[in-house]
């Protein structure tokens, strides 16, 4: 009969693949199979756990396994991934020529490669272009090493977003672009049109970073960027080596905590505004100087302008006509009908209140579920790593733990979600409310700015006809009864 041959298992499983799932003993099983399924014999096995793949050749585990190679004790050698032998390029090659010499074969999992076949011996002849290979590896571990990085609050590499800087490989705030930043919110509150802000930051005299004019593209990059508000989006992206970007799928996506530039109630409104205007498909066009410029009609379906020579609204093709001055003031006269009482406004907030909070104590709950399940699983490895308990034992109870992470990461930045979405609707039906609360009274008294910007936010269509005005609001708090129409006879 004849005799097995005998092949030792060398194991060396790094922090990012515990991480993941991939212990010591799952990699030995692997192996183990592999062995069985060849015929093979395990004679040895070698373990190098949290052992860094820079240099392995002095550690104690390698010279018994160069020792059993040389003295026939083990004839092969079982690993997961040839960065798993090692990552040092010189030591690899090393390691294949000492095993060349003895006709020993080396057998990695995860490239495919059994130097015991006909088609893994050409391992023995292409093995130069292992740093090639190499190159790729290291690539590939910084990649699995960014959202592990980012939770610790290390550096991702990179450049820092406008308004920071790295300090000892720290994401800080920078003294100097901060202010800068927070005023592109400021501006974009104001004038709602990222040109406008982007001529108003150049006419004060600020630069970006580089020197150059800052761009309508450049505030819509800084304005929805949420750094600012103190959450960060980091692994979301893959740059190629012809130097493209591309996303990786969201669940991929992490977002971890920054120090904070802006309100997080300034930059939801702003966000909010740019959904707004996405939502419309179109841009806000330039500054009106009529109040109710770009929502007046004809019963034509045409849109209906100012001319400078009667400052009327008028229709070219049906000739109707009304002066801007006149539409105002009915404008005016309906913002009665769609008026809301106190008691209106005192049961919204309070339902509205009454959700978040629910959702906010799910979410603590949950999140202090999620600490305590780390701190468990985290105590658990302490006690296999002090050999307080079996292996099995181990896996028995980390496993339960494991999955239950896996649900509540999954259930946490859902349930996160949907508390910012109530929030940020109940600050903008809010800022409807209190400013529709008294807006018939007020409304002389408001500058032509203040009107136009409640005009944009509540208006959706007037149409105007012969003998009859039609006025359609476009945002209603759901409270109201009133479906947001209103008809004026002439």
């Amino acid at each position: 009969m004849e005799a097995k041959k005998p092949v030792g298992i060398w194991i060396r499983v790094s922090t990012e693949d515990q991480a993941k799932g991939e212990s010591p003993e799952h990699h030995e099983r692997r192996a183990r199979m592999y062995a069985e399924s060849k015929g093979w014999s395990v004679q040895e096995v070698y373990h190098l756990e949290a052992v860094s793949g820079k240099t392995v050749m002095e550690h104690t585990e390698a010279k018994r396994m160069l020792k059993d190679i040389r003295d026939g004790h083990v004839t092969g050698l079982i690993f997961s991934k040839l960065a798993r032998l090692a990552r040092n390029t010189k030591e690899l090659l090393e390691f294949a020529e000492i095993f060349s010499r003895n006709e020993a074969d080396l057998i990695s999992l995860h490239e495919s490669i059994d130097t015991s076949t006909p088609a893994g011996r050409l391992f023995y002849t292409i093995i130069a272009a292992m740093a090639q290979w190499e190159r790729e590896e290291i690539v590939s571990r910084i990649t699995a090493s960014i959202p592990i990085r980012a939770k610790m609050g290390k550096s991702l590499g990179g450049v820092a977003p406008y308004g920071y800087r790295y300090e000892n490989r720290a994401l800080v705030v920078d003294e100097n672009e901060a202010p800068v930043r927070k005023l592109v919110y400021t501006l974009f509150l104001k004038y709602k049109r990222k040109k406008t802000v982007a001529n108003e930051l150049n006419k004060m005299g600020y630069r970006s970073r580089n020197g150059t004019l800052f761009s309508d593209a450049t505030v819509r990059v800084l304005l929805t960027d949420s750094t600012a508000k103190g959450i960060r989006r980091v692994n979301y992206n893959n740059h190629t080596s012809d130097g493209k970007r591309t996303f990786k799928p969201e669940s991929e996506w992490m977002y971890v905590q920054s120090l904070v530039i802006v309100e997080e109630e300034l930059w939801n409104e702003c966000n909010r505004i740019i959904d707004e205007q996405k939502e419309k498909y179109h841009k806000p066009g330039p500054r009106s100087v009529h109040l109710l410029s770009g929502f007046v009609h004809c019963t034509c379906g045409k849109k209906m302008y100012v001319y400078h020579s009667n400052l009327k609204f008028s229709c070219k093709q049906c000739k109707t006509g009304i002066l801007a001055s006149d539409l105002d003031e009915i404008y005016h006269s309906q913002l009665k009908t769609f008026l809301l009482t106190d008691t209106d406004l005192i049961t919204y907030e309070k339902n509205q209140n009454r959700e978040i909070k629910e959702k906010e104590i799910l979410l603590r709950v949950l999140t202090e579920e999620a600490e305590k399940n780390r701190k468990r699983m985290s105590d658990l490895v302490n006690m296999r790593l002090n050999s307080e308990i079996t292996r099995d034992n181990f896996m028995l109870h980390h496993k339960p733990l494991e999955e239950r992470m896996g649900q509540l990461d999954a259930q946490i930045p859902e349930l996160q979600a949907s508390v910012d979405f109530l929030k940020i609707q109940f600050l903008s039906s809010d800022t409807v409310l209190q400013e529709a609360k008294d807006l018939y009274t007020r409304w002389p008294d408001l500058s032509f700015e203040n009107k136009r910007t409640i005009v944009e936010v509540i208006t959706d269509k007037i149409t105007v006809g012969t003998e009859v005005i039609n006025i359609k609001l476009s945002y209603l708090p759901s409270i109201s009864g009133n479906a947001g129409k209103s008809q004026t006879n002439l």
